[in-house]
């Protein structure tokens, strides 16, 4: 009972941290956004009306740089494509000491406008054409976490292997394989074995490794302070690239009655072949599209609803607001922490599904009709 209790105030806490980190975050934002380009160029700066759409996108979109606290931020490289050639600088060139946008000089005038960085005119307006061929590859927030996750799973996964090595599998697990252990089980019996059955060993790595990355990944995401606090589930690209790779496993691994139920269904007049043929052929790229729009959207949708009941406070103007801001907030962030394990395990669970349709062994007599 105790254990629980302290459980709970554990979550609550960090539930209320978050809240006031956010709090301050979006003050700094709430003042940013209330800038002209006039006020920057001196040191009387005004505060405007407090942009929600525009505090919230800034906060959920992909940076480059990592904002640690104040004005303090860690800058990351910026690695640009051009006509010119490639072109590598620091990210604190694109902005000044208050996160503000400046014009850098490069191969051509950057500018960092909503997130992306456009070729600048001499009037001060962006080249359309030109920026359209700047091609980014930097080294961004989003990347940065993503390489922190992989650094996790591997301190963690080596970590556990080697326990393993030292006491063996029939011994009782101790420290964190004692947790560890019992998700691979859960994955291994309630997604590997239903849906791969004999086939479930050797697609179990895979599973396993989009699993943890997905549910780390979301978990990081709701940490307000660095290494965590990026959107990188939130990033329709990453979401994107991990369906892809579940898409390429289906249909290399697809089975002769696989591809005959798409292009030629058994047991069906021609006629109705013929009309079903498209529709089986468009459900093959359905399906990595769902799992790519499922987990952008409900990760995203997510932070959103967080952020809004937050900006609840600055809206109103008024501490009264956080009365009810405050409550919400916390719940809806442990509601989170049960959501980022529940849309990694669909991932997975809907990934093993599209595997074993495509491996399965058909054993069908042809339809009466």
């Amino acid at each position: 009972m105790s254990s629980n209790c302290l459980k709970s105030l554990l979550v609550a806490a960090f539930s209320v941290y978050m809240l006031f980190y956010c709090n301050a975050s979006f003050s700094q934002s709430a003042t940013n956004n209330g800038l002209t380009e006039q006020h920057h160029n001196t040191e009387q700066k005004e505060q405007g009306d407090f942009d929600v759409a525009a505090t919230i996108l800034d906060h959920i979109r992909d940076h480059h740089s990592w904002h640690l606290w104040g004005h303090t931020a860690i800058h990351l490289p910026v690695i640009l494509k051009t006509d010119k050639g490639f072109e590598a600088f620091s990210s604190s060139k694109l902005s000044d000491e208050h996160h503000q946008p400046v014009v850098y000089n490069g191969n051509y005038p950057y500018k960092l406008i909503e997130g992306k960085i456009k070729i600048m005119n001499a009037d001060g307006s962006v080249n359309a054409e030109a920026s359209k061929k700047v091609f980014d590859i930097s080294i961004t927030k989003n990347v940065v976490s993503m390489f922190i996750t992989v650094f996790l799973l591997i301190i963690v996964f080596l970590g556990v292997a080697r326990a393993y090595a030292k006491t063996g599998v029939t011994s009782a697990p101790k420290g964190f394989q004692s947790f560890i252990e019992p998700v691979i089980i859960f994955i291994r019996d309630e997604v590997g074995k239903p849906y791969l059955g004999h086939h479930a060993p050797r697609f179990m790595p895979f599973l396993l490794t989009i699993f943890f990355f997905i549910w780390i990944n979301n978990l990081l995401g709701l940490v307000p302070f660095f290494p965590g606090g990026a959107n990188l589930s939130g990033n329709i690209a990453f979401t994107f690239t991990l369906a892809l790779f579940t898409f390429v496993i289906v249909n290399i691994n697809g089975k002769k009655d696989y591809w005959k139920h798409i292009f030629w269904m058994p047991g069906l007049p021609t006629p109705m072949k013929i009309f079903l043929m498209p529709i089986e052929l468009l459900g093959v790229f359905i399906k990595p599209i769902s799992l790519t729009i499922r987990l952008f959207a409900n990760i995203t949708a997510g932070h959103i609803l967080v952020l809004s009941l937050v900006s609840l406070i600055f809206i109103f103007k008024a501490v009264a607001a956080s009365a009810m801001a405050v409550p919400f907030t916390v719940f809806i962030s442990v509601i989170e922490l049960l959501v980022g394990f529940i849309q990694a395990f669909i991932f997975a669970m809907l990934s093993a599904l599209y595997i074993g349709m495509a491996i399965e062994e058909h054993h069908e007599q042809d339809l009466v009709l």
